[in-house]
């Protein structure tokens, strides 16, 4: 294999594939590396943990075709050391040679054989404007568990709800909910659970992108967002029932402007360390937030809110609270309260397509 292109491209793609190859204990070594294929002009990139696996098409100078694989860290920060200009790879017996300008390396590979096989899926795809989708991924994403013991709450559920699409992520701590009305993506399978990992990573790419391509089996989901394809094997099991825990009447209704509660959370969680909570008093004066943590000190702000019901005190993870202010959209959020012990829910004015339920913390 023998190829020749600019390092700022090669540099992009490398580090694309990069964070699907696997770093963590157990895995075979080969699974750390990027395999390379080289046919033609078109040099395609893959790396896999065999849970996530991100491919990269890069047009290149190709001279020679062939294949390898080399360690995907090595080989980006060997990549990413030169100056920029053109680079030129050639495999040989003895390894790779990346050279540019005076600088050259050569590095150790590993057999592309032993590399898995990739498959493309081949279910009948869904193009989408990617805007929608990856406002409503933003907003449930982060309430996702990262607690691998309990594979179905590190995933995101996507399930056919009334002609749309839902999308819910629980951490046992809080939830969050958004729909997508009209958006009918899931064809015959009435829901799926995308691991959060391969959420986090598709959004990252869309970023500059402004459609994606979709495809989904009863195992894996692919996302396709330019000459990028990120694949996921789907979490088996079933997702917790969560409408039940959805409270129908909250007497307590707090309106306060989005911007001013980040701020404020913001400051006053300086003050809630050692896993101390934000405190927040309700009442027809508005706001009051504190948070007092012994030996390190205690903060105190006031907020312009409007509140209906019975004065109430109630206390919740800062960060928690923090990420649900930042996950609804809009200038002003209501909290809906029943007490200091039951779920409050986060929304939205006057929109039902949005919600973000979180558990209080007892307080003494």
């Amino acid at each position: 294999m023998k190829f020749r292109c600019e390092r700022d491209a090669l540099l992009e793609a490398l580090t694309t594939t990069g964070r699907a190859a696997g770093t963590r204990g157990g895995y075979q070594l080969v699974l750390s590396g990027v395999h390379m294929a080289l046919s033609g002009d078109d040099l395609t990139l893959t790396a896999t943990d065999r849970e996530l696996t991100i491919t990269v098409h890069l047009k290149v100078a190709g001279a020679m075709d062939g294949e390898t694989v080399v360690t995907a860290r090595l080989i980006s920060d060997v990549v990413r050391s030169l100056d920029a200009g053109a680079v030129n790879v050639e495999v040989n017996d003895g390894g790779i040679d990346v050279e540019s300008a005076r600088s050259s390396f050569s590095l150790q590979t590993m057999s592309a054989e032993d590399f898995p096989k990739m498959t493309a899926l081949e279910d009948e795809p869904v193009v989408l404007e990617a805007g929608n989708l990856t406002a409503a991924l933003r907003q449930v994403v982060k309430a996702a568990s990262t607690d691998e013991s309990r594979p179905v709450l590190t995933g995101v559920l996507l399930s056919a709800e009334q002609g749309g699409l839902r999308m819910v992520t629980t951490d046992s701590y809080r939830l969050a909910l958004c729909d997508l009305p009209e958006l009918e993506l899931l064809g015959s399978e009435p829901s799926v659970l995308v691991p959060s990992r391969s959420i986090q990573e598709v959004l990252r790419l869309l970023e500059d992108s402004d459609n994606i391509t979709l495809r989904f089996s009863d195992r894996e989901a692919s996302f396709g967002i330019g000459s990028i394809t990120v694949a996921t094997r789907l979490i088996e099991g079933e997702f917790p029932s969560y409408q039940g825990l959805i409270p129908t009447h909250q007497p307590n209704r707090l309106t306060m402007n989005r911007e001013s509660l980040i701020s404020a959370v913001r400051r006053v969680r300086l003050m809630a360390q050692d896993s101390t909570p934000i405190r927040l008093d309700m009442s027809s004066a508005g706001l009051d937030l504190s948070a007092t943590t012994q030996d390190v000190g205690a903060a105190r702000e006031q907020m312009d809110a409007v509140y209906e019901g019975e004065d109430l005190t109630v206390a919740f993870n800062p960060e928690y609270l923090l990420d649900g202010a930042e996950a609804a959209t809009g200038e002003e959020v209501v909290l809906n309260t029943v007490d200091a012990l039951k779920p409050a829910v986060l929304r939205i004015p006057e929109s039902e397509d949005f919600l973000y339920l979180l558990m209080p913390v007892r307080i003494n």
